[in-house]
């Protein structure tokens, strides 16, 4: 018990005199010295690392210390860099510090000092800074060859955008060294004799190789160079998503931007790592990774995704619920089944989702690439979808895409399949039309039909039936068989009226019948004639309303000009209808078209109505009339053009234009008016206003005197060309009279010499 006492008040002394130490210390701080002070040197970062000690601190003694550090280049008291450090300091403890240049090290020395200050709340008075340590210096280039020149930094990896420094160092102190940038020379600051450093602002990626810089020396071949390694910015994850498609396996993809990876870097790597798990794996591929679901039964997630690359790191994070993100697989064995004319069956599978899950399933059945018909079905394993009211002989695609029910997400990808329904009998008569002619006097009957559309011929016309009925025989009857695609054909008749039926046939049977009747007589009616105007839109053609007994108007038409053969067509309407539009592909400006208009009556017979004519638009003339010049006198001639038609022309003919050019100082006649022609020649306009007057006397000229002239026709929209006027000169004015007095008594004379010369012969013969 006594050895316990006195070791107990031993501890206690050595105790209270520990404390009374420190008390001491605090309260009156020494200047403590940085000691052991090294330097080295990092090329492959140009840092600068310092380690340090202070050995001065008490036994188990921690301060908190303020270092200041100098760094200096070239030399001592070109300081370029002061900056203070501030730590908690132990006796001994090997203290580090970092510095990086942005002028690589290699191309000067640089010398390193510090000092320090107690900073300690616990001390009251205030600090003061200790003395420098000596300077240490760092000289990179000691570690250099024998080279007479030097670019660095070596093999520098920076990003798009950094600003860089770079600079050599020559060994042969010339002035005459120039640098180049991708083979374009750059201009900096010569820093010392020997060293000169550029800066290269905002760099741009160049290539994966690197960018080239090198220094020459002008004269002599001297040449030194480094390779700049630009690295593209590493960019944050976008669009990063997860989801499921069994509930086993979350499959989480996102969109990694632009690769950064270079000859001396590796592209960017990511990192997925689960906070509730605390899990994390290394992701395979650039923008995919898959996660396997643990067996207990987690539903929450908080992913975080880590993009890393040699120079920095960016992150994304999402959090969803495991079953909120099903995007289930796509279907399988999509087929068609008990397909017919309007109907079909459609089968599929889908694969299982786990716990008897339940899909939505939605079917679509598109036809020419539009989308028809849509449902939705409900199923667990197999599905299966009555589609109705289809079209025969129609090429269909029928596609299948599911969703999880519980929580929907996405719909699966889509699986398509082809399918034709069966073919069915045509489902409306043909379009049916005829033309009567006589040819070599025997009525001829031209018939025309159009095709079915595809929607009512329900498959392929393989034939047309034409049955041709004679009224007036009733026992007589032809039947012809004419292959597709034909649409016409020619019949021969007699002066009896026949009843024509013509049916479209494919492999499952024969349309509705067109029933039309003709006469063997083509008839010459005579009928009301007009004009009908043509717009963008086609000709708008009206007519007359028939008495009760018509059941329905055909307007009847050529596509072609009139000089080319007819390219007939026809346009059926109802019997309620008195307008139309018609419109053609083939239609021009400056033809000519002309329309019949015909009712057909309760017996299916033609009467033609009216006839139309008109132009989709109007033209001027491209040529004039060939004029015929007569009756040429001393004051008058007259001019003709009667062979001039004017159905073929580009416009309607309205009427002409009579140009007379007068004799110098002539002027125009009442009858016409002064004009100018586009030469600036002065000549006289006769305006004829009927397009059916072909003659005109040209009178109350001068006599002995050269006149030109032409004529023109002009529409509604101009006249035809001023180009070639006729020449022509009136007679003298006593001509006439002379002539009446000297053709009698020439005529005299030869009946004197002629009565002379058979008195002569009568005397020889006696």
């Amino acid at each position: 018990m006594a050895l316990f006492a006195v070791f107990q008040t031993t501890f206690l002394l050595a105790l209270l005199s520990l404390r009374t130490y420190e008390s001491e210390v605090l309260s009156e701080p020494l200047p403590l010295t940085p000691e052991s002070l090294k330097v080295s040197v990092n090329s492959t970062c140009q840092c600068l690392h310092l380690q340090w000690t202070v050995h001065s601190l008490a036994y188990h003694q921690e301060l908190k210390m303020v270092f200041q550090i100098q760094i200096s280049r070239f030399k001592t008291s070109n300081v370029i860099w002061v900056e203070n450090y501030s730590t908690t300091v132990k006796r001994n403890q090997v203290l580090h510090w970092s510095w990086e240049s942005e002028l690589p090290l290699e191309c000067a020395a640089h010398f390193i000092r510090m000092r320090s200050m107690v900073d300690d709340a616990r001390i009251p008075k205030p600090g003061f800074w200790s003395n420098w340590s000596s300077w240490e210096e760092a000289d990179a280039q000691n570690m250099l060859g024998h080279d007479p020149l030097f670019v660095f930094p070596k093999d520098k990896l920076v990003e798009e955008g950094s600003n860089v420094t770079i600079c050599y160092v020559s060994r042969i102190h010339q002035d005459n060294i120039s640098c180049y940038l991708e083979g374009v020379q750059i201009y900096g600051e010569q820093l010392d004799r020997s060293v000169s450093a550029f800066e290269l602002k905002n760099v741009s990626f160049i290539r994966e190789k690197g960018t080239n810089v090198f220094c020459k020396v002008d004269q002599g071949g001297v040449l030194g160079g480094i390779v700049l390694f630009v690295s593209k910015v590493l960019e944050e994850p976008k669009d990063f998503s997860c989801e499921t498609q069994d509930l086993k396996t979350l499959t989480c993809t996102w969109d990694p931007g632009s690769d950064t990876g270079l000859t001396k870097q590796p592209s960017q790597s990511y990192t997925l790592f689960e906070s509730f798990s605390g899990k994390k794996t290394l992701c395979k591929h650039r923008n995919w990774c898959d996660w396997q679901v643990a067996q207990d039964s987690q539903e929450t997630f908080n992913f975080t995704l880590l993009a890393e690359n040699y120079l920095r790191k960016r992150s994304v994070s999402i959090l969803f619920n495991l079953t909120q993100r099903v995007h289930p697989m796509t279907p399988y064995n999509l087929l068609p089944k008990n397909v017919g004319a309007t109907k079909a069956t459609m089968t599929w599978k889908v694969h299982s989702i786990g716990n008897n899950s339940t899909l939505l399933c939605q079917l679509e059945l598109l036809a020419e690439g539009k989308v028809i018909q849509q449902s939705n079905v409900s199923i667990k394993v197999n599905g299966e979808y009555l589609l109705s009211e289809l079209e025969p002989d129609t090429e269909y695609v029928a596609r299948v895409r599911c969703a999880y029910t519980n929580h929907f997400w996405k719909w699966s990808e889509l699986i398509s399949q082809k399918f034709n329904t069966a073919e069915a009998a045509p489902s409306e008569a043909p379009d049916v039309w005829r033309n009567l002619k006589l040819v070599s006097g025997h009525p001829t009957v031209s018939l025309f039909w159009k095709p079915l559309s595809k929607v009512h011929a329900n498959g392929k016309i393989l034939f047309y039936n034409v049955i041709v009925e004679n009224l007036d025989k009733p026992s007589r009857f032809e039947v012809l068989s004419i292959p597709a695609p034909a649409s016409s054909t020619e019949l021969t008749l007699d002066q009896c009226s026949y009843q024509i039926h013509v049916t479209a046939h494919n492999s499952v049977g024969p349309s509705p019948a067109s029933v039309i009747v003709v006469s063997g007589d083509p008839g010459n009616e005579e009928v009301e004639k007009g004009r009908v105007n043509g717009t963008e839109d086609g000709f708008s053609v009206s007519w007359k309303p028939q008495s009760g007994d018509a059941t329905g108007y055909v307007v009847e038409w050529c596509d072609g000009p009139q000089d080319l053969p007819c390219v007939l067509q026809w346009k059926n309407l109802g019997p309620n209808t008195t307008s139309t539009v018609i419109r053609s592909g083939a239609f021009r400006p400056g033809v000519r078209y002309n329309f019949r208009i015909y009712g057909i009556s309760t017996r299916r017979m033609a009467h033609l109505l009216e006839k139309k004519a008109g132009y989709l638009e109007e033209l001027a003339p491209s040529d004039n009339p060939q004029v015929v010049m007569s009756k040429l006198t001393s004051r008058s001639f007259t001019l003709s053009w009667k062979d001039y038609s004017t159905e073929s022309q580009p416009g309607f003919i309205q009427g002409y234009h009579v140009y007379l050019k007068p004799k110098a100082g002539e002027q125009c006649h009442p009858a016409f008016e002064k004009t100018v022609l586009p030469e600036d020649s002065v000549c006289c306009k006769y305006t004829i206003d009927n397009p059916e007057q072909k003659t005109f006397v040209v009178e109350n000229l001068q006599p002995e005197s050269v006149y030109e002239f032409i004529v023109t026709p002009y529409t509604s929209v101009g006249e035809g060309p001023l180009d070639a006027f006729t020449k022509v000169t009136t007679l003298d004015e006593y001509s006439h009279t002379l002539i009446h007095i000297i053709l009698p008594m020439i005529f005299c004379i030869l009946i004197v010499m002629i009565i002379c010369y058979l008195k002569s012969q009568w005397r020889i013969l006696i």
